[in-house]
């Protein structure tokens, strides 16, 4: 009577009831669980070394050099290895182990959201194009970790990641 709602036009049957989501394996962690701001700012001038240090090296090379042949060819050379450190540290290592060499120095990793695993190797590089987004917002973006919850950059939101440091592990040091 007055407690059902009114049934649905013709002789068929109302839908069931939807399912209820599925919860994530990672819970509902606090905000102090997830890798602060200043930590992955940390792990990108790690990541980033490497590239400034091959860059630097290749300008004083061809600074030295009077060819612009020889100068073209270590532009590209160094070009090429940029975008394979890049392609095996940020595609390959984050996306099987979930760290990157600065994150991995740093002690955390990149997870999916919903499985609490490392997002593999395609889902990794996109990722990191994901970052553009970051910074096409005059480098908001990059700076949401400062008030979000989850201590999400945009492209995180967007991939559905977070960064959770590494467990610490209980096997004894050696010296």
């Amino acid at each position: 009577p007055g407690n059902y709602p009114p049934p649905p036009p013709g002789n068929f049957a109302p839908p069931p009831p939807g399912y209820a989501p599925v919860p994530s394996p990672l819970g509902q962690l606090p905000a102090e669980a997830y890798t602060p701001w200043i930590t992955r700012v940390g792990a990108y001038l790690v990541d980033a070394a490497p590239i400034v240090v091959v860059m630097f090296l290749v300008a004083v090379v061809v600074g030295a050099s009077g060819s612009a042949g020889t100068a073209a060819f270590l532009w590209l050379l160094a070009q090429l290895a940029v975008l394979g450190y890049g392609i095996w540290n940020f595609g390959y290592r984050q996306g099987v182990t979930g760290s990157s060499i600065g994150k991995s120095v740093l002690k955390f990793k990149v997870v999916a959201e919903a499985t609490g695993q490392p997002i593999g190797f395609g889902m990794s590089i996109v990722r990191q194009l994901a970052h553009v987004v970051d910074g096409i917002i005059l480098g908001i973006g990059y700076l949401f970790p400062l008030w979000d919850v989850k201590r999400q950059t945009l492209a995180d939101k967007i991939m559905a990641t977070v960064c959770l440091p590494l467990e610490p592990t209980n096997q004894p040091r050696p010296y």
